[in-house]
C-alpha cells in the first residue's frame, strides 16, 4: 500500500515454515476432540489461501480491464459484476453435486482443481498474449497494445474456469467444515456455532496479502507475477487440503433433492381433494432405523404451508397399492420443502445488501482512482483501499465475540447474544449507512474537482469510512447468513443451505449491472453524461449511492417483516427449535 510493502514477505516465510510443522502435529492427535480442531484448521489455511488467490485476480481486475483490456469504466464495472455473479451463481451447481452425487470432499476437490487450472491458463495468457509490452498498465502510463482475439477468448475462458472452480468451492467449505464438528458433544457443538466467523476471519486474512502486496505490485505493472502468486496459493490450498484427508469426517450424500421436492409437489397436488388430518401425528412418517437411512435427521411437523401436508396424508389407497413416494411422501420430506420455502423469503431480502456490497470491487475503485492517491511520496493503490474492509472484518469479529455476545446475551437471554437474523438486520443497517458516506464522500471529492481531466485533490484516504462500514456490515450480515442458511437447512440440503448465501451475491451483482444500465439510459443524453459516465469527474455518482441507499431502506422495512414472520425448523435431535427469530 505504501511505497514497497517491507515485512510481509518475512511473515508469510516465517507461516510457510510453522504451518507444516503445526500441520504434523495436528495429524498426530488421535482424540475426536483433536480431530475436529485438526480438521478445522486445515479447512481454516485452505480456505485463507484460496481466498488470496482468488482476491489476487478479483481485487484489481476492474483496473486490468481499463488498463490492459482498454475498457471504459461502464463496461468494466460491468463486467466484473457479471463476472463476480457468475462465481456465486456457480455455487448452486456445486451444492447441487455436493448434496446429490460427489459428497462434500469429492466437490471441493474437483472443483479445486478447476480453480487452479484457470489460474494457470490465465498466469500464461497474461505473460504470452496480453501484457505486452512487458510492464504495460502502469497507473495509465505506460499503454498496453491491443489485445489480441485469441488472448482475450483465453481471458475470458480462463477467468471464467477460475469463476466455476471457486463458486462451485465455496458452498461445499464452508458445510464440509461444519460436518466436522459433532452437534452431540458439547464441546464441539459450542465450536461449530464459532466456526463460521472464523471462517470467515480466514477469508479475510487471506484477503490481506491480496489486497496490500498483490495490488501494490499489479498496480505497478507487474501483472504476471501477481497472477502467479494466485496460482500458486490455490495450488499450495489444494495440496493442504488433500493432506488432511486422513482426519475429515465424511459423510454420503443424501440423493437428489430435487427428485424429493418434486415428489413432494406431486403428490400433494395428485390428493389435492384429500383432507389434512387436524393432527400432525397421523401424518405418515418412518419410524426407526429406516429414517436415518440417509443420514437425515427426522423433523417435526409444522402448521405451515397445510396444502403440502396432503402429500403426507395416508388414504385408503396408499394401504392398498404399492408404496409410491411420487403418491405418499414422509413428514420429514414434507417439512423439508417448508424449511426451503420458508428461507426463501429472508433470502431475497440479502440481495439489495450484496447489491450494496458489490460497489466495493467497482464504483469504489473507480470513485477512488479519481482522488489524490498520493500521500507524500508514497502511492496508494486505489484497489488497496479494501484493506480497510479487511481490518474491519476482522476488527469486528473480535468486537462482536468479545465484547457484543456477552452484553446482548445477558439482555436477550440467548447465549449467542443476537440471532442470525438479527445480525443480519444489523448488516443492513450499517451497509445503508455505507452508501451514504460514500455518496458524501463523492459530492466533497466533485466539489475538488479543478480540472475535469484531472482527480480530485481530495484525499483517497477519506473512502475509509465507506470501506470499514462495508466490513462492519459483512460481520453481521454475511457471517449471520452462513450460520443461518446452513443451521436452518434440513440435513439433505446443507450444501445447498450454504450456497444461498453465495447465490445472494451473484443476484446482488447483476441487479447492480441492472440498476447501472438502467440509470445510465436514463440519465445520459446527447448533452447529458449522466450518473456513471467514463469520467466520474462529469457525473453524479453520488445520486447513485444515494439511490442504493433509500432502496436498502425499502429492503430493511421488508426483510423486519419477513423476519417476524418466519418459524425455524424443528428437529427430533438436539434443541426442538433452532433460534432464528427477531
Amino acid at each position: 500500500m505504501t511505497g514497497r510493502p517491507a515485512g510481509v514477505f518475512e511473515v508469510c516465510e516465517e507461516l510457510v515454515v510453522l504451518a507444516p510443522v503445526l500441520l504434523l502435529a495436528c495429524l498426530s492427535c488421535p482424540s475426536p476432540e483433536q480431530r475436529s480442531r485438526t480438521a478445522e484448521f486445515i479447512n481454516e489455511v485452505n480456505y485463507g489461501l484460496v481466498t488470496c488467490a482468488f482476491f489476487g485476480v478479483g481485487v484489481n481486475l476492474v483496473v486490468f480491464l481499463r488498463r490492459v483490456l482498454h475498457q471504459d469504466t461502464a463496461e468494466a464495472a460491468n463486467n466484473i459484476s457479471k463476472w463476480t455473479g457468475t462465481v456465486y451463481i456457480f455455487s448452486l451447481i456445486g451444492a447441487f453435486l455436493s448434496d446429490s452425487y460427489w459428497g462434500r470432499y469429492m466437490t471441493c476437490t474437483i472443483f479445486q482443481i478447476i480453480y487452479v487450472t484457470g489460474l494457470v491458463i490465465l498466469s500464461l495468457t497474461s505473460w504470452f498474449l496480453l501484457v505486452k509490452p512487458s510492464g504495460c498498465g502502469r497507473e495509465m502510463n505506460t499503454r498496453c497494445d491491443e489485445p489480441s482475439a485469441p488472448g482475450i477468448a483465453l481471458f475470458y475462458l480462463s477467468t471464467y474456469m477460475i469463476a466455476f472452480g471457486n463458486g462451485g468451492y465455496q458452498p461445499s467449505i464452508a458445510t464440509f467444515g461444519s460436518d466436522q464438528f459433532d452437534e452431540t458433544d458439547p464441546d464441539e457443538a459450542r465450536s461449530k456455532v464459532a466456526f463460521f466467523s472464523y471462517f470467515y476471519l480466514a477469508l479475510n486474512v487471506g484477503s490481506i496479502i491480496s489486497n496490500t502486496v498483490l495490488v501494490y505490485y499489479e498496480d505497478q505493472g507487474e501483472w504476471v507475477m501477481g497472477f502467479w502468486v494466485s496460482a500458486g496459493a490455490a495450488a499450495l490450498a489444494l495440496v493442504l487440503f488433500l493432506v488432511g484427508t486422513p482426519r475429515y469426517r465424511h459423510f454420503k450424500p443424501s440423493g437428489n433433492p430435487l427428485t424429493r421436492i418434486a415428489q413432494v409437489f406431486v403428490a400433494a397436488f395428485r390428493k389435492r381433494h384429500t383432507k389434512v388430518p387436524s393432527s400432525g401425528e397421523l401424518l405418515h412418517e418412518v419410524e426407526g432405523e429406516d429414517a436415518q437411512v440417509t443420514g437425515i435427521r427426522r423433523i417435526l411437523h409444522s402448521n405451515g404451508f397445510r396444502f403440502l401436508d396432503k402429500a403426507a396424508t395416508v388414504t385408503e389407497q396408499d394401504y392398498s397399492a404399492p408404496e409410491n413416494p411420487w403418491r405418499l411422501c414422509t413428514v420429514t420430506q414434507v417439512e423439508e420443502v417448508k424449511c426451503i420455502l420458508r428461507m426463501l423469503p429472508i433470502w431475497l431480502c440479502t440481495i439489495a445488501y450484496s447489491v450494496v456490497f458489490t460497489q466495493m470491487a467497482s464504483l469504489f475503485v473507480e470513485q477512488g482512482s479519481t482522488m489524490n492517491t498520493n500521500i507524500g511520496s508514497f502511492h496508494i493503490p486505489a484497489a488497496s483501499m479494501s484493506l480497510f474492509d479487511i481490518l474491519s472484518v476482522l476488527a469486528f469479529i473480535a468486537i462482536y465475540r468479545r465484547v457484543l455476545v456477552p452484553v446482548t446475551s445477558r439482555v436477550s437471554g440467548n447465549p449467542e447474544g443476537l440471532t442470525e437474523l438479527q445480525r443480519m438486520g444489523v448488516g443492513l443497517v450499517i451497509g445503508m449507512a455505507a452508501m451514504v458516506a460514500a455518496g458524501v464522500v463523492e459530492v466533497a471529492r466533485l466539489k475538488r474537482v479543478a480540472s475535469p481531466d484531472q482527480p480530485s485533490s481530495m484525499s483517497v484516504l477519506w473512502q475509509v469510512p465507506q470501506y470499514a462500514l462495508i466490513g462492519a456490515s459483512e460481520v453481521f450480515m454475511y457471517v449471520g447468513q452462513l450460520e443461518f442458511f446452513n443451521g436452518q437447512a434440513p440435513d439433505g440440503v446443507k450444501s445447498f443451505g450454504s450456497s444461498l448465501c453465495m447465490a445472494s451475491i451473484s443476484l446482488g451483482n447483476y441487479v447492480s449491472i441492472m440498476l447501472v444500465s438502467v440509470v445510465t439510459s436514463l440519465t445520459a443524453g446527447d448533452k447529458r453524461p449522466g450518473w456513471i459516465p467514463g469520467n466520474l469527474n462529469s457525473g453524479h455518482l453520488d445520486r447513485f449511492y444515494f439511490l442504493l441507499a433509500a432502496l436498502s431502506l425499502v429492503d430493511l422495512a421488508v426483510y423486519v417483516a419477513c423476519a417476524m414472520w418466519y418459524k425455524g425448523i424443528k428437529l427430533t435431535s438436539g434443541s426442538d427449535c433452532v433460534p432464528a427469530h427477531v
